[in-house]
């Protein structure tokens, strides 16, 4: 045992010695990393309890120690951790924590989300402005934000004429920081300004985008972005409708440009929202145009890498066709129906996975009848889609251009989107 012990805390220590073996394969930069001293210890002590709880796997069939990661355990160990912490603030009286925040030293902030973190990235010309970071009068930020993407069947004034449905509407809406719509079908602008003070009622600051009237019939509809404007900003100038001269799509997507406020040195997450409703009947040809879309909106001239594409595609995962088949694409709805009758999966929201590394696994469809206490005819009066939502990381993985937070001119915040002068997608006749 005293041999052990000497080992143990000597230059060389057992555990270092396991660590390097077990980290054979790895390479060299996180060998070392995982061989030095404390961090060898660490992961030594960190590893069996991973084991029991079944976040890693120890697999010695070839005579050698391999691990794997089992994510969905994972995920589910960090949500209980991060549920229990959260319950632990919420215990800890107002008066004690402003003592801590006295004795922190400079550079460590505390808040009831985010526990103790430092703001160890420097200011840079790509950091938000502090005006654009600033957080409103006793707002609190988050750690994360939900994106959700709705189609709300047939938005016009008759459905705006009916209160039961509307209030549902603005309890959907409420539950995230960004919802894109799709199907606004009415001429009247009243109809959105009335939604968001009915959204607002309860105090809240939501503000809206919305694109132009687009289709090839005389049914057009248009797109909207409704977002959170104490959590979010975004750049009225990038509202943009991309153009398709080769008419592959029945309604072009309608993007911006958006970015999550920070209350620290670390920018929040940024990112370009592309929302889109396929035709059903079109699917085939729309699903092989919007990989060129998504491609070249990726080389935006923002130098901005996160693009996430959501909306009514009418397809499921599986039938994405040519976007569906870009290297790391990733979709949130697997199969899972996302209609109101539960029979079929059209929504869904669509991401490179390894450039958009701030999406944190966690993803679902809101059930309206069980959410609500809606009857199937009460559900479908509201919508004949689901509600889809993702999660993301509040603040920025990557060194992003900051969006330039400018007031729009309406007092509710909508703007209309202006078209895209340079074609974005492939001339007829192209091959890959």
């Amino acid at each position: 045992m005293a041999l052990f012990k000497r080992k143990l805390f000597s230059r060389d220590s057992a555990p270092q010695f396991i660590v390097g073996l077990a980290s054979s394969g790895l390479p060299w930069p996180i060998r070392w990393i995982l061989g030095t001293r404390i961090v060898s210890r660490i992961v030594f002590l960190l590893v069996p309890v991973l084991i029991t709880i079944g976040v890693l796997t120890l697999d010695w069939s070839n005579g050698w120690p391999r691990f794997s990661v089992n994510r969905e355990r994972a995920i589910e160990v960090g949500e209980a951790a991060k549920g229990l912490a959260n319950e632990v603030r919420d215990q800890i009286p107002d008066g004690i924590a402003e003592k801590v925040r006295e004795r922190l030293p400079e550079g460590l902030a505390l808040d009831r989300w985010s526990s103790v973190t430092a703001a160890s990235h420097e200011a840079s010309s790509h950091a938000p402005r502090e005006l654009d970071i600033a957080a409103p009068a006793g707002h609190e930020f988050a750690s994360t934000i939900r994106i959700a993407s709705f189609n709300i069947q047939v938005l016009g004034t008759s459905k705006a004429g009916k209160p039961p449905v509307m209030n549902v509407l603005a309890k959907v809406v409420r539950r995230f920081d960004i919802v894109a719509i799709q199907e606004l079908r009415t001429n009247d602008a009243s109809v959105m300004e009335s939604f968001i003070s009915l959204i607002n009622a309860e105090g809240g600051g939501y503000r809206y985008l919305v694109g132009p009237r687009l289709g090839r019939t005389s049914s057009k509809e248009q797109y909207v972005f409704v977002y959170d404007s104490t959590r979010i900003d975004v750049d009225p100038q990038s509202l943009l409708t991309v153009a398709d001269p080769q008419d592959y799509l029945h309604r072009e997507p309608t993007m911006a440009r958006f970015q999550v406020r920070s209350n620290s040195m670390q920018p929040g997450f940024s990112f370009i929202l592309a929302n889109i409703h396929t035709d059903p009947d079109e699917t085939d040809t729309e699903l092989d145009a919007l990989d060129d879309v998504f491609v070249l909106l990726q080389q935006n001239g923002w130098r901005e890498d996160d693009v996430i594409l959501l909306g009514d595609l009418n397809v499921s995962y599986r039938e994405l066709g040519e976007l569906g088949r870009l290297p790391n694409i990733a979709s949130t709805v697997h199969g899972e129906p996302t209609n109101t009758r539960g029979t079929k999966s059209y929504d869904n929201i669509v991401f490179d996975r390894l450039a958009t590394s701030e999406f944190t696994g966690t993803a679902g469809i809101l059930n309206l009848q069980q959410e609500f206490g809606l009857s199937m005819d009460q559900a479908i009066e509201v919508s004949d889609h689901l509600p889809i939502w993702a999660e993301f990381d509040a603040y920025e993985h990557g060194v992003e251009v900051p969006v330039a937070s400018r007031p729009v001119e309406s007092p509710t915040g909508s703007g209309q989107a202006r078209i895209v002068e340079n074609p974005l997608l492939r001339p007829r006749g192209y091959q890959r």
